[in-house]
């Protein structure tokens, strides 16, 4: 499998050095035209039909990328990414990752995946601390960062949490019309174990560690009670949380920010620990086999 890691960097260069009303179009041809199968897969148009529709600019801010005429503070984050050579630890995560997939006889059903790093609004993703990524569409990840201490050495993982998710969805359907709470759980408690395998404990993220001991008590006992609810805005509520709910317009749950990420996470590690099972050997297991033996929910 070929790895290209765009070159968003010279992009961002090129596009804050354009006047503001030529961006937009530049950040659809240029930076977004490569994932264009993966933004047509989840019926997002590089351009809308109508100005001011829905398009790839406006998905991408929803995503929590930062204004594109947000020339100032753009500028300033794109030095940093510079400095800390993000695209050459992009290239080396991706690496270690596909090195993993065949000493373990797992695959990514793509003859080339793309990574693109982009610039985060760091109010967008104050949640997680500043980073967010999406690997569901086999083939390509993208990594929305505004780089700070907690978050720039975590690049690897979230990196490796995407990478697994092409690893999940390249031997099993992803319907998200008909993906259960369960299966979703499963999914997120699989990729951020994999991020954990191969960067350690320390390396995983906010969507995973925030909740205290009584809340993940709390979150265990009501996510035990909507493992078979189906629906994508329904399942939302329950893997992102009630504030998250809220702002889309879907009915809260009463559970915190990413309390089924947290749980789900749990779920596979106890699966693992109880059956003595690696990440490899979990990751081609259904999600009803991971909950019905993984303790949590008995």
């Amino acid at each position: 499998m070929k790895i290209t890691v765009e070159d968003t960097l010279e992009q961002y260069g090129k596009l804050y050095g354009l006047e503001p009303g030529k961006r937009e179009d530049f950040f659809r041809n240029t930076m977004m035209k490569p994932f264009e199968t993966m933004w047509r897969f989840i019926n997002v148009p590089l351009r809308a039909k109508e100005p001011g529709g829905y398009d790839v600019v406006m998905a991408a801010k929803m995503l929590g990328h930062l204004d594109l005429n947000e020339t100032e503070k753009g500028t300033r984050i794109l030095q940093k990414l510079k400095e800390i050579d993000a695209l050459s630890t992009a290239k080396e995560t991706l690496q270690t990752c596909t090195d993993f997939t065949l000493q373990h006889g797992l695959k990514v059903n793509a003859d080339e995946l793309k990574l693109g790093l982009y610039i985060a609004d760091p109010h967008k993703l104050e949640l997680v601390n500043g980073y967010s990524g999406f690997g569901g569409i086999p083939g390509f990840i993208q990594v929305t960062i505004h780089p700070n201490d907690y978050n720039i050495s975590r690049i690897p993982a979230v990196i490796a949490h995407e990478f697994h998710h092409n690893i999940r969805f390249s031997n099993f359907d992803w319907d998200h019309g008909n993906v259960t709470v369960g299966e979703y759980l499963i999914i997120e408690g699989l990729a951020e174990s994999f991020a954990q395998e191969l960067y350690g404990q320390d390396s995983i993220g906010p969507w995973v560690t925030s909740l205290d001991e009584e809340d993940v008590l709390y979150s265990i006992r009501v996510l035990k009670n909507a493992l078979n609810i189906k629906g994508f805005a329904e399942v939302s509520s329950y893997m992102f949380g009630d504030i998250y709910a809220k702002e889309q317009g879907y009915s809260p749950v009463g559970l915190s920010p990413y309390a089924g990420y947290a749980i789900g996470y749990k779920a596979v590690q106890s699966f693992m620990n109880l059956n003595h099972v690696g990440i490899a050997e979990a990751t081609l297991l259904k999600a009803d086999e991971i909950i019905g033996h993984c303790g949590l929910f008995d």
